[in-house]
């Protein structure tokens, strides 16, 4: 149905735009959300956020995990295998998130932040690759915790922090944050003239979506509050200042068979998806993942956002 002109798009601003219903289906929470999908430039948006979204996050929701440290073999190991990496790019010494690093390129003592960094998992990956100078800021952590001497996991938001970085990550946590563009305003302020911010993300580009509408498995009713278009994202970003470098189509087969499992009432369980999906469709939505990315129709991508450096 249209929507009423008394909401905005938090993308390009347009209040023109459809509503449609979806439903919690990742927990099998159930529950209905009003979406605003924006006529202008695609974005989706949750019209009504619930008061308390806590019910949504149980303590057993993934990214509350508990950190999981490396013995010290495994340590060595994974800083000689990261040194390899980025000196040589080979994917035989790639990481499990060598994709967005290798094109981001930091060095090893720069400053760097994760958003959203849930227990900290990836931060600690980079610090014991190597890397000297790491900071996540979660407001769900139990409590500030200085891991190591470069690496500080911390009970807050950016902005807050007075820090300043050199590059910035959000790794599928911006679209659970409220007011998008101010996440974004906050990242442009903690930034060093020149700095990156990496926005790793659902998409609405995805044909997927298209296809599947509310069954789409980046929808995740009510946890993602707004899921931005190419375009969208590209408007709120320059309106900030940013200047957008890159932007890499990043989907896996997981669109396929996560969506696959809600059309057959499951929840999202991994444990079921050997039950209803054989090893070659999974092979299959792999390589039609790829195809999709490489046409600009994945459901999740990489934004490279660069601060000017004057």
């Amino acid at each position: 149905m249209p929507i009423d002109s008394a909401y905005r798009c938090n993308f390009c601003h347009s209040t023109q735009g459809t509503t449609f219903l979806a439903t919690e289906r990742m927990l099998g929470l159930g529950g209905t959300f009003s979406y605003m999908a924006c006529a202008s430039c695609g974005s989706l948006q949750l019209i009504d956020v619930p008061k308390d979204l806590s019910a949504y996050y149980p303590n057993t929701y993934y990214s509350f995990s508990s950190l999981q440290y490396s013995t010290f073999f495994r340590r060595a190991f994974k800083k000689l295998r990261m040194n390899a990496f980025l000196n040589s790019g080979w994917p035989f010494f790639s990481p499990p998130f060598g994709d967005w690093l290798l094109k981001l390129n930091p060095s090893f003592h720069q400053r760097i932040a994760d958003v959203g960094c849930g227990s900290g998992q990836l931060l600690y990956e980079m610090s014991i690759s190597g890397f000297t100078d790491l900071h996540g800021f979660d407001p769900f952590l139990r409590e500030t915790k200085k891991i190591s001497s470069g690496l500080t996991l911390w009970k807050s938001d950016i902005a807050s922090s007075g820090l300043c970085f050199d590059l910035i990550m959000m790794h599928h946590s911006f679209e659970h944050m409220d007011n998008p563009r101010r996440v974004l305003q906050d990242a442009f302020g903690a930034l060093a003239p020149g700095g990156i911010l990496l926005v790793r993300c659902p998409v609405t580009d995805a044909l997927l979506w298209r296809e599947k509408g509310p069954l789409w498995v980046q929808l995740d009713a009510p946890r993602h509050l707004h899921i931005p278009s190419t375009n969208g994202f590209q408007v709120a970003a320059k309106e900030i200042g940013f200047s957008i470098r890159e932007i890499i189509f990043d989907s896996t087969g997981f669109q396929f068979w996560g969506t696959g499992l809600y059309e057959r009432g499951e929840i999202l369980d991994r444990s079921k998806i050997k039950i209803h999906f054989t090893a070659q469709e999974l092979a299959a939505w792999e390589e039609k993942a790829k195809r999709y990315n490489q046409s600009g129709e994945g459901d999740q991508a990489c934004f490279y956002c660069q601060k000017p450096k004057i």
